[in-house]
């Protein structure tokens, strides 16, 4: 149950982050937003690191240099996936395949649902699709090359949380202050060479900095989450992030929820309750 609701403070967490960072970028190019995220993220990932403790093993430095080079890619593919579109329908995709592939992880590794996770799992994939698609999915056809980009994004997604769950239970926040570390320097780096295309507009610092301290803290829940429950439930249960984002959106932004969207809230909802129950 502690994993579970962990979980789900993961899923709030990243959906939060990932409505600030949109509002941040609006403006200015989402490199810029990022630029300030990074180190916000890292800086509190630090301030944790005294009272989480970290014990830097090989391990630890390893699976979390994998995390964060899979977080710049994640980051590069997710964004160029939604710059072609339509959004509408690679989103969700994006999301189904950043959560199926940690829950087949977690099967291969031994990891078993009983009768009410083998209902709940499947729900909560249907839930991730139905919360992430907006209005016009099924009028729009997105290419080759867009569908591949948003399985790309899917997946490098998927390999950041599969790499945070197989570093050592004993390493504390040391992943996580790693693969920051590690997605920073890359993401910065890439702004240094494209700063020619970034343009002058500047993005919100307090949106931007509020995006990356909420990601670190998403990714913070779902490391424990997975550390003390099965990463198939983790994982499928993290992966309904939107919907954190679509009802911010509505109640901040006064932007309709459509029947898709209010029907993949409700299968959530039973899902993350037949989780609950084993």
């Amino acid at each position: 149950m502690i994993a579970l609701i962990l979980a789900l403070g993961s899923s709030l967490a990243y959906g939060c982050a990932d409505f600030l960072g949109g509002l941040g970028a609006r403006r200015a190019h989402v490199l810029r937003t990022v630029m300030i995220a990074a180190p916000a993220s890292l800086a509190v990932e630090l301030l944790l690191w005294p009272v989480l403790g970290a014990r830097w093993s090989a391990a630890a430095l390893g699976w979390g240099a994998a995390s964060g080079v899979a977080s710049a890619a994640a980051f590069a593919l997710l964004y160029r996936t939604l710059a072609i579109g339509p959004m509408s329908v690679l989103s969700p995709v994006t999301a189904l395949v950043s959560a199926v592939l940690p829950v087949g992880v977690g099967l291969v590794q031994g990891e078993r649902l009983g009768v009410a996770g083998l209902i709940g799992v499947p729900l909560a994939l249907v839930a991730v699709v139905l919360v992430s698609a907006g209005p016009g999915t099924r009028s729009a056809r997105p290419g080759r090359t867009a569908l591949l980009l948003a399985c790309g994004a899917g997946a490098a997604i998927a390999l950041q949380l599969v790499c945070l769950h197989q570093a050592p239970g004993d390493s504390g926040v040391a992943p996580l202050v790693v693969g920051r570390a590690v997605s920073s320097a890359v993401t910065l780096t890439a702004a240094g060479l494209l700063r020619g295309r970034l343009g002058p507009e500047r993005p919100s610092l307090a949106l931007s900095a509020g995006a990356g301290a909420l990601d670190s803290l998403a990714n913070l829940a779902f490391l424990f989450a997975a550390r003390g429950g099965d990463l198939a439930v983790v994982a499928v249960v993290t992966a309904l992030y939107p919907a954190g984002t679509v009802l911010l959106a509505r109640t901040v932004l006064s932007e309709r929820v459509h029947r898709g969207q209010l029907a993949g809230l409700g299968a959530a909802a039973a899902a993350v309750s037949l989780l609950a129950l084993g």
